[in-house]
């Protein structure tokens, strides 16, 4: 019989207030975010520790801003010269894959996350206090190399945004996104094709 934790992964519903394991990895990851955002901006080394001690792993050249947010930590997983701005939020239950040379601006959010539209799927029946009321499933996101995601810019679970694309300020990316283009909008829709360029 699967985890809780093993369900998550899965993509299966999982409740995670029942599986220690998931319980102790926010917490962990609480702490250490509460260290990060809170340690002075010059120290560059300390936060750098931070984060490698909270992601899955990070590459060379990496600056993660404050005030950041996520819930594991351990399922951010980052390439080489990346930037994410202030006040990002990675909703980590499953998978965040980003590549090299990706930018993240401000204020983005990604979702790993989400819930049943169905009301009985979604909520705990014979529910008592202090447990959870509902249902999650989490689904991994990848941002591949060359990327660049614009300010407030909603990510959903089980996106890809295919290399060396743009994603509009304020876009809401509910599907895929290919490679080399510009895509906008509320839902995120492609709107040209850009030349790659690989010499980066």
């Amino acid at each position: 019989m699967k985890t809780e934790y093993e369900k998550c992964l899965a993509g299966e519903p999982f409740i995670g207030g029942k599986d220690p394991k998931i319980v102790e990895t926010i917490l962990r990851t609480r702490r250490l975010l509460a260290q990060f955002n809170a340690t002075d901006y010059a120290d560059t080394e300390r936060k750098q520790a931070l984060l490698r001690e909270m992601f899955g792993s990070m590459g060379k050249g990496v600056h993660v801003d404050i005030d950041f947010h996520c819930e594991y930590g351990k399922h951010i997983f980052i390439g080489d010269k990346v930037i994410i701005n202030m006040n990002c939020t990675f909703v980590d239950n499953n998978r965040i894959d980003i590549g090299s040379n990706v930018l993240i601006a401000s204020n983005v959010q990604i979702y790993t996350a989400t819930h049943s539209t169905k009301v009985s799927e979604r909520m705990v029946h014979n529910w008592s206090e202090g447990e959870e009321i509902c249902r999650t499933y989490a689904l991994p996101v990848k941002i591949e190399d060359g990327v660049w995601i614009g300010g407030g810019a909603i990510l959903l679970p089980e996106v890809i945004i295919g290399r060396n694309s743009v994603i509009g300020a304020g876009s809401v990316v509910t599907r895929s996104i290919p490679a080399n283009c510009v895509a906008v909008g509320n839902p995120c829709r492609v709107i040209k094709q850009i030349e790659s360029d690989e010499k980066v």
